[in-house]
């Protein structure tokens, strides 16, 4: 996963199950730093969506890619031979599973992922990640990272990443594909478009709003997101608040609802008691990624039949 869906799922397993944090010790820590002196200059330079300047001295050859959509991307431009590291959610494409899952990408083990000996690490932009970033950067080992929350975001972190490891042809190519799949994909708003309940989750009830690329997707695909005036990326609603808009049709995927259809309160939503579903379970749709024009196809397709 990535983006919303990728953090909030991994928030969840860490809500579930007690993480623990393991300290390097002293001798790993300073071995680490003989093998990654910090560069005070770099022949390729990024910056960051965190506003870090990313800088190597050559093309990266040992990547630890802690987000699903980055190591979607990084095998779509032909780095993926350069991958020593990934989360358990990276699943495509299937060869990524033969790469060492190093667990959770969201507050990952710094012992983990030191062990892979990177020259380059990619992390989710998010708050909980700012210390590891630092450690590894005092470590010597470069730590990029970048927001995959939005379709616009997958342009730029191909390009990124391209940059980064020496594979800018392939980046561009993939860019320049996903624009031209995407508009095709894309299709023109005519007449009534059904509203969507994007429910990703039960207890409490959460959905998405128009900050996620799920929204994009939605729309893109004909639909309308119901909660499409909640900002974020996500939000918690009340089935009251549900009910009282009314939904033509409930998306939902394989980590969101499944027995909450039965459960008496939520009967006051029509779409729930003549079970108006769009259940789809690919991890197309749990990140941005090139294969986001497909989704769009599939929800497309999904939508015509269950109107018919």
């Amino acid at each position: 996963m990535g983006g919303i869906i990728y953090e909030t799922l991994t928030l969840r397993r860490a809500f579930r199950t007690t993480l623990t944090s393991t300290l390097l010790g002293m001798s790993l820590a300073g071995a680490a730093c003989r093998k990654h002196p910090p560069e005070a200059g770099g022949s390729i330079r990024v910056v960051d969506d965190a506003g870090d300047t990313i800088r190597l001295q050559s093309p990266a050859r040992r990547v630890v890619s802690l987000i699903p959509a980055s190591t979607e991307l990084l095998f779509a431009i032909g780095a993926g031979s350069s991958l020593v590291g990934r989360t358990s959610y990276c699943d495509y494409p299937p060869a990524a599973k033969a790469v060492p899952d190093l667990g959770d990408g969201i507050k990952p083990s710094i012992e983990a992922v030191l062990a892979q000996r990177p020259d380059l690490v990619v992390l989710y932009n998010s708050g909980q990640n700012a210390a590891v970033a630092g450690r590894l950067r005092e470590l010597g080992i470069p730590a990029l990272r970048v927001n995959t929350d939005a379709l616009s975001d997958v342009d730029r972190v191909v390009r990124i990443l391209g940059t980064l490891t020496g594979r800018q042809h392939g980046a561009d190519s993939v860019a320049a594909v996903f624009d031209t799949s995407l508009a095709a994909a894309t299709r023109p708003v005519k007449g009534h478009r059904p509203r969507i309940l994007l429910l990703v989750w039960e207890q409490p009830p959460m959905t998405i709003g128009r900050g996620s690329f799920l929204h994009e997707l939605v729309e893109r695909a004909g639909g309308e997101n119901l909660f499409a005036d909640v900002a974020a990326s996500s939000g918690v609603v009340s089935i009251e608040a549900v009910a009282a808009r009314d939904p033509d049709l409930i998306f939902t995927t394989n980590e969101g609802p499944a027995a909450f259809a039965t459960r008496p309160e939520w009967q006051v939503v029509p779409a729930i008691r003549e079970h108006r579903f769009l259940r789809v379970s690919g991890s197309e749709f749990n990140r941005p990624s090139p294969r986001a024009p497909a989704a769009i196809r599939e929800l497309t397709a999904r939508m015509e039949t269950a109107r018919r």
